[in-house]
């Protein structure tokens, strides 16, 4: 974990050390960094209101929820880097968020059968120095049509709570999906192949 620091008079550049700090509170999210041999050095969520602003497009709210993440984590933070991110699965215009209750989850559920949606992920990485790079990242997912007996039996299992759209991909949800256009672990929360290249981009050696 280092920052590239200033040029030394020598024409190298100085390296020194600095911790990432992942602000997020999603176990998928860390699961994935260390799929790539990343280990934050710290787990630190942001406390924010993730409602999406009015009139507020799918794609924007992805961005604007992770640079605001990564702003409110880098001011308890200083001299760290800050990874955050944030994950909207969108129907046409509309998101579709954590459900409240299994009511609601159903909904979601019969909204994506037999039809493509679009899972935008947005990143944000905050430098020691204060620089920020972004990024968003969109997948297209194909839903195979349920039955209601499919549909019930995921309610029963629990797999949909806290997840964007009621469904995990990495679950049980995989038998209902057959293709996806993109990044696969952006759909499960954190586009990995972007995320180190902003790192990397930012002088965070991955």
């Amino acid at each position: 974990m280092t920052l590239l620091n200033d040029v030394s008079a020598t024409g190298r550049p100085q390296l020194s050390a600095a911790p990432l700090v992942l602000a997020s509170a999603s176990p998928r999210r860390l699961e994935l960094l260390r799929q790539i041999a990343l280990e934050p050095a710290e787990v630190l969520p942001a406390d924010l209101d993730e409602t999406p602003l009015k009139r507020e497009l799918p794609r924007a709210h992805a961005e604007r929820l992770a640079r605001e993440k990564a702003e409110a984590v880098a001011a308890l933070r200083p001299g760290a880097f800050i990874l955050a991110a944030d994950t909207v699965v969108a129907m046409g215009r509309r998101s579709l968020g954590k459900a409240a209750d299994d009511k609601e989850a159903r909904r979601h559920l019969l909204s994506l059968s037999g039809r493509r949606h679009r899972v935008h992920g947005g990143i944000a990485v905050i430098a020691p120095d204060g620089r920020l790079a972004a990024r968003l990242v969109t997948t297209v997912v194909q839903f195979k049509r349920l039955s209601e007996a499919e549909i019930a039996a995921y309610l029963a299992g629990g797999e949909w709570q806290g997840k964007a759209g009621s469904y995990a991909i990495q679950g049980q949800a995989a038998a209902f999906i057959p293709a996806i256009n993109g990044s696969y672990s952006n759909v499960v929360g954190l586009a990995l192949a972007e995320t180190a290249a902003l790192l990397r981009g930012l002088g965070f050696r991955v």
